[in-house]
């Protein structure tokens, strides 16, 4: 485990790979609560969040035995494009159009340029990967796809 600066409050994930005894839904229950959020437009970690808080499901993994994601890549429910990428692009393009407004902002001009860096490192692994197009390429003021 990282050492930490300051303090020890934070979450853990469960260190058994097993559903927990309290845990009563079987898996096809599970299967078919994620399916169904992802019809209502909710992303993979809000429907890890609503099966946490609403049903009371730690973990999906070890009930199903398989992840959020791969469970709505069975069933070709995927987004076209990855969440934690289509989130930094979001943040991309609200910090830009805030420096178009407050150009002497250079704390969060440094901060865009961190968040760009993020983007191109991601971009080059998901192109290796197959989930983004070769010629798809980050456009900083539109982030757009080619």
């Amino acid at each position: 485990m990282p050492k930490r600066e300051k303090g020890k409050s934070h979450s853990l994930r469960p260190v058994s790979k097993r559903p927990p005894s309290w845990c009563r839904y079987e898996p096809e229950e599970v299967e078919a609560v994620i399916i169904k959020l992802a019809r209502e437009g909710h992303s993979a970690s809000k429907i890890g969040t609503i099966l946490r808080d609403q049903f009371g499901v730690p973990l999906a993994k070890p009930i199903v035995g398989k992840s959020i994601t791969n469970i709505l890549k069975e069933a070709d429910m995927t987004p076209p494009m990855p969440e934690d990428f289509g989130m930094l692009l979001k943040k991309a393009s609200k910090l830009s159009t805030h420096l178009e407004k407050n150009k002497m902002d250079l704390v969060n001009k440094r901060s865009l340029q961190i968040i760009e860096a993020r983007i191109y490192k991601l971009s080059r692994y998901y192109k290796r990967k197959g989930v983004l197009p070769t010629e798809w390429k980050y456009k900083p003021r539109s982030a757009t796809v080619l």
